[in-house]
């Protein structure tokens, strides 16, 4: 399959050497004038945990494709679309008129309602999921990063289509198990939520690397406040027990279970360690919060973090 990476992010990055791995034509869609800048190879050093659960070590220059344009009668197969929540409606805009016949994954957190946030593109031509992996580019400009075994895809309430059975096949044939959820639309502002209570934590700390139990305890219970929240959006929480059950779980329990999680397996360590966006992290407290003041929901563990993440602007 001919695949296009949207950018040359982290998960763009990772993933795209990991479906280069498996047999794809891959190639990377940077801005004008990138290409030049980024070189012609990309530095990794990854913890790929496929087929290892504690990972194993891949070190390597690996030479990449870059495009500059992007013209409509391409003949890529498949699009995969992941940036940062607050860049999306740009990039799907200019997207759009250009997907040709290709299919688009969006692969990306979102707060956005998934259709409103995808209105500039191809309906029929839509697939959705979220990556397992994460990581950053250092200042060296190498890419360390955990590579999980695990992608979630799933669908807005209706069985995959011939196109979304194909991009689960791409990834079931790299290597990668497939965990389907069929209310992709609630199950992408659980994991948002998620990610909020988290920060109120890894802001205040000036890292996601090191959490205590005790702030992963406090991160549980902003979570927990946040739920309503997305009850509020519409989200049935009775379709995402599993997800939610780190989140439901007594503290008691729950919190160490994350520490473990967080700073004992190696390939979690490798993504907090390595992440290297604070922006990101701070934009999705912002909008988190900026909804529950429109939907006049109390979140008091979230308002009381603000200091932590109010002062830069979102890009």
């Amino acid at each position: 399959m001919k695949i296009l990476m949207f950018g040359r992010g982290v998960i763009s990055a990772t993933y795209g050497w990991a479906l280069e791995r498996a047999g794809h034509h891959v190639e990377f869609y940077v801005r004008p004038g990138r290409a030049a800048a980024y070189g012609e190879a990309i530095d990794l050093d990854l913890l790929d945990a496929r087929r290892r659960p504690w990972g194993r070590r891949v070190v390597e220059t690996w030479p990449v494709r870059y495009r500059e344009t992007l013209e409509p009668d391409h003949d890529f197969d498949l699009i995969v679309l992941s940036v940062q929540h607050y860049n999306f409606a740009e990039a799907a805009a200019f997207l759009g008129p250009r997907v040709g016949g290709a299919t688009v994954l969006v692969f990306n957190n979102l707060w956005a309602e998934p259709l409103t946030a995808t209105a500039d593109l191809p309906a029929d031509q839509v697939a959705w999921g979220f990556p397992g992996a994460g990581g950053g580019f250092g200042d060296d400009g190498v890419l360390r990063a955990s590579l999980l075994p695990v992608v979630f895809l799933g669908t807005l309430d209706r069985p995959p289509t011939e196109r979304e059975q194909a991009v689960r096949q791409v990834f079931r044939t790299a290597g990668f198990r497939v965990r389907e959820n069929a209310d992709f639309r609630g199950w992408l502002s659980v994991h948002f939520v998620q990610n909020a209570g988290l920060h109120t934590q890894s802001l205040r700390r000036g890292t996601l690397s090191g959490l205590t139990t005790r702030d992963l305890r406090e991160a549980i219970l902003a979570t927990r406040e946040l739920l309503p929240l997305i009850e509020a959006r519409g989200v049935d929480l009775r379709r995402h027990r599993a997800e939610l059950l780190p989140f439901t779980a007594p503290t008691w329990l729950a919190a160490p279970a994350m520490s473990l999680l967080i700073n004992r397996f190696p390939p979690m360590r490798r993504v907090t360690a390595a992440h290297a966006n604070p922006e990101e992290l701070r934009a999705v407290c912002r909008d988190t919060l900026a909804e529950a003041r429109r939907l006049g929901v109390r979140v008091p563990r979230l308002e009381a973090a603000e200091p932590y993440f109010a002062a830069t602007t979102t890009p």
